[in-house]
């Protein structure tokens, strides 16, 4: 029996069907999305340490509320030393 025809027959799929594709494709989306922040690791060879990288004044979340971001002082000067 063909997928569309099965469709046609028991039409209280359509719904589901519907919901089930939007939450997958969402799945697939945010995982694309997560792949580009920094704190996602995909070759570690060409990077070895990617918290070096990270910007401490840029906020690393999805969403943040009213959050201020301020370089930490020992962190700056860590890396001032190690240069």
């Amino acid at each position: 029996m063909n997928f569309f025809q099965l469709m046609k027959k028991k039409k209280e799929l359509i719904p589901l069907i519907v919901f089930v594709s939007i939450a997958g494709g969402g799945g697939v989306l945010m995982s694309l999305y997560s792949l580009g922040k920094s704190d996602v690791i995909v070759n570690r060879h060409r990077n070895p340490e990617p918290w070096e990288n990270v910007n401490p004044s840029q906020p690393q979340k999805l969403f943040s509320i009213n959050q201020k971001w301020e370089p930490v002082e020992e962190l700056e000067t860590v890396k001032q030393l190690t240069k």
